[in-house]
């Protein structure tokens, strides 16, 4: 267990900053990384389900989502598009952690590892990195754009539904494992799996999110 922990720090360590990188460099850095980020996801999808018309849904859906982190990025700006990052693997933190010190009741059979405390620090940290990460932004145009992300309470109702959209696409993936009968998606980051294991709750809250700003802003 201590080993498998140890992977996960060094492996998000290296793999964060990377995708920072490209993120914030933009133009074809990022469009490279969303390409490299389509092609992996795919083949992991591809790999995992067996019947033809999940593999084509799936990878559908996932060239939508590529669409709609460029066109988040490029239309509602770096910062934003960061924000929702955030939020993300602070959700994914949080469940992991919270899960793992406080244990407890099991949240859902379609993911045993899932607990109502590891949900509970999802909220707790995503909440928690997206007001750090507000603050430290609080010189950009970011959070000025609208009338709504002034308001305090709406804002952190705004962190608590991408973060629970976040939850709710891991486990959807999770869903999806357990037909494959797989425990993960693939075996390309040490210590976590494949990469739509650690993007899974990613890849529901970027559309989500592209479609709310969209009405937001």
């Amino acid at each position: 267990m201590k080993k498998e922990f140890e992977k996960r720090i060094l492996s998000s360590l290296i793999i964060i900053p990377t995708a920072l990188f490209f993120i914030i460099k933009g133009s074809v850095f990022f469009t490279f990384f969303l390409l490299v980020f389509f092609l992996v996801t795919s083949y992991e999808w591809f790999k995992m389900n067996k019947k033809n018309s999940l593999k084509l849904l799936g990878i559908i859906y996932l060239l939508i989502v590529t669409c709609c982190g460029y066109l988040l990025r490029e239309n509602f700006g770096v910062n934003i598009f960061i924000f929702i990052i955030i939020i993300c693997i602070f959700t994914d933190i949080g469940g992991y952690v919270f899960g793992k010190i406080f244990k407890g009741p099991k949240l859902i059979k379609v993911s045993p590892n899932k607990t109502y405390s590891g949900m509970i620090g999802s909220f707790v940290l995503s909440v928690i990195a997206g007001s750090v990460y507000t603050q430290f932004q609080s010189s950009f145009t970011l959070f000025e754009v609208t009338i709504f992300l002034k308001n305090e309470l709406l804002y952190i109702l705004l962190i608590l539904f991408i973060s629970a959209i976040s939850q709710i696409g891991d486990l959807i993936i999770s869903y999806f494992k357990r037909l494959a009968k797989v425990k993960d998606t693939g075996k390309i980051i040490p210590g976590h799996g494949g990469l739509l294991d650690r993007a899974d709750g990613i890849i529901f809250a970027i559309p989500v999110s592209y479609i709310l700003f969209k009405f937001l802003i």
